[in-house]
């Protein structure tokens, strides 16, 4: 099976068979290329082509050292973490140059979370549809075809939905466009209506025709939902929440839920593994939750690195903040402020770990451990044997860039979290069917029953109460212009996400983006309650004096000065942490580079600039 898969995701050199790069604003390679007219002869040689979109798409924990669309390494920017000093910033001014013709999974950076202004992937699949239709079609039976239409068109609509979310307008190509029809290769950008609604008839259509089983491992009917469903989901939010387009957003919603209910009612996935083993096993095969992963195998050379981004001994730089603590459910399934457990009102690391919600307790080490700059170090991504290397030599499964760790790329729960926000949504705003405690019990409910494994059970760690549709959370803490139950949606896809990729987008597509304003809350800066002469003493050595603050409840500041070390005992303040710089609604999307809009018009064209920049 490692063999199997390694195939799948490691050709993709030898698969760019009409994509060669070009310097025009679309990757434009030669359509004479010898191999049209001995390629696409049947579905081996289609199989081949697709399989070259899988480490773009489906990348995991990339390879290496690579961060691009990675947790923990690569999605660092969010209102989860804090870094020492000042946090990183946002855009504030257009760059000299914003593009690129490479075919390798390159993203514009953390703080957008998609890709540059790259359309070589669109071109790639127009290719891939052209040949389908032009040389493959007669030799196929319409089954075949229509299935690797499917996938073709999902690949197209699931770039163009990472280009929206970066851009939102940009130009629409549907076909491979010729050097000489410069019209359409410099056309300015489209409404990110007008593309979506192309990508919404992509997603239907893939949904329709794609094979339920193509084998284990590739790209099948289910997967392709769970991803429609994130996909439609994100622009259905963004378009009602930034009142865009009331119509386009309950479309879009529709096919969110439409696409997350297939995937549940097939009943082909299951929460029966527990939530540690989805993120650090070295074979996820069999695991019922996980949908497509990817593998990684030292003997065959791929290999990654976040494993050892979660060993206890290296430093990420951004660790999870008072904030992200904070929004932790007690496991009586209230919010600290009412529960009525033990000890809930204690942000103290060791009784956070036994107090919250389980996901907790296996996402972050259950002590203050320096190499965290909040004091709070996240292992998600790490088994629990990793972290008992700690101060000795790492095995190559967790240390540098050898880790073999297989990296789930869809499972079951975010799906059922976006059918449950995408049926709420609508529900509340556009006159849906309203949500019963079925719904909560297939989605919520379903994730919060995962199995305990042995450790956290040794250690008292309990499972969380359902949440009940005719008792919600009473929380303090929640947003006037948010309803308690898409709240606690909101909550739950916090807890279940840290460290992954969804985060910022959702901030992105709630127009949340001020929850990036660090000067609106102390909890940002900080980290949890620590004793610090106890649990950290190395942060009471004299080159910290003057460096070790701590926060009392009543917001007293204490600054370690050599000789109060009793005093040291309070909320972390994190080093010289400071907030971000100023920002606005521009930052929602991202600006394309000056030479871009240069080039559009030393061809006589007009390239638009982002709304705002």
């Amino acid at each position: 099976m490692k063999y199997q898969l390694r195939f799948i995701y490691g050709v993709v050199a030898a698969l760019i068979l009409v994509s060669s790069c070009n310097k025009d604003v679309l990757d434009r390679p030669q359509l004479n290329d010898p191999t049209d007219d001995t390629f696409w002869q049947n579905e081996t040689d289609i199989r081949l082509f697709a399989n070259g979109y899988y480490t773009n798409y489906f990348n995991g924990y990339s390879s290496g050292f690579g961060v691009d669309y990675v947790p923990v390494r690569g999605y660092t920017f969010s209102d989860d973490l804090t870094s020492r000093n000042q946090q990183a910033a946002f855009e504030n001014a257009v760059p000299a140059s914003r593009s690129s013709t490479s075919e390798t999974a390159a993203w514009l950076g953390s703080q957008f979370a998609g890709p540059t202004w790259n359309f070589s992937w669109v071109r790639k699949t127009n290719v891939f549809l052209d040949r389908l239709e032009t040389v493959t079609k007669p030799k196929l039976t319409p089954e075949a075809y229509n299935h690797w239409s499917g996938v073709a068109r999902f690949f197209r609509g699931y770039e163009y939905s990472r280009l929206v979310s970066v851009f939102g307008d940009v130009p629409y190509f549907d076909k491979v466009v010729k050097e000489t029809e410069l019209e359409i290769l410099f056309k300015d950008r489209d409404n990110r209506g007008v593309v979506m609604d192309k990508v919404y008839d992509d997603f239907k259509y893939a949904l329709a025709n794609i094979r339920i089983n193509d084998g284990k491992q590739y790209l099948n009917r289910y997967i392709a939902a769970g991803f429609i469903s994130r996909f439609m989901l994100f622009e259905g939010t963004f378009q009602h929440y930034h009142n865009l387009d009331a119509a386009r957003a309950k479309k879009y919603l529709e096919l969110a839920a439409e696409a997350a209910q297939l995937v549940i009612n097939s009943n082909a996935y299951n929460f029966g593994s527990d939530f540690k083993a989805i993120f650090s096993s070295d074979n996820l095969n069999g695991n019922p939750e996980v949908m497509l992963y990817r593998t990684y195998d030292a003997a065959l050379g791929v290999t990654h690195s976040i494993g050892s981004y979660n060993n206890g001994t290296e430093v990420n730089g951004g660790d999870a903040n008072l904030d992200l603590v904070k929004s932790f459910i007690v496991n009586d399934g209230k919010p600290w402020q009412n529960s009525t457990v033990a000890k809930a009102n204690s942000f103290s690391i060791p009784d956070l770990a036994l107090t919250r919600d389980p996901r907790f307790e296996a996402t972050f080490i259950d002590r203050a451990h320096t190499p965290a700059t909040t004091l709070l170090y996240g292992y998600k991504f790490a088994s629990r044997e990793a972290i008992t290397f700690i101060g000795k030599a790492y095995p190559a499964m967790w240390g540098s860039s050898t880790n073999t760790s297989d990296a789930p790329v869809m499972r079951l729960a975010e799906v059922v979290l976006n059918w449950i926000e995408a049926k709420a949504v609508l529900a509340q705003h556009f006159a849906g069917p309203a949500i019963t405690q079925g719904d909560i019990d297939k989605s919520i409910n379903a994730i919060r029953s995962r199995p305990l494994d042995a450790a956290a059970i040794a250690k008292g760690v309990k499972k969380t109460s359902p949440l009940l549709l005719a008792a919600l959370p009473v929380d303090p803490a929640r947003d006037t212009d948010v309803p308690a139950l898409i709240w606690e949606i909101r909550r739950e896809r916090r807890m279940e996400f840290v460290y992954e990729h969804t985060r910022l987008l959702d901030l992105k597509r709630w127009k949340k983006l001020r929850y990036m304003d660090y000067s609106t809350k102390n909890d940002y800066l900080m980290g949890p309650w620590v004793n610090i002469p106890v649990e950290a003493p190395a942060l009471l050595g004299t080159s910290f004096i003057n460096r070790t603050r701590v926060r009392k409840e009543d917001g007293t500041v204490v600054t370690f000065n050599g000789t109060n070390q009793s005093a040291m005992v309070g909320y972390f303040m994190v080093e010289g942490a400071t907030n971000r710089n100023a920002f606005t609604d521009k930052s929602y999307t991202a600006p394309v580079g000056q030479a871009q809009i240069a080039e559009y018009q030393s061809n006589g064209f007009k390239l638009t600039q982002t709304t705002g920049w």
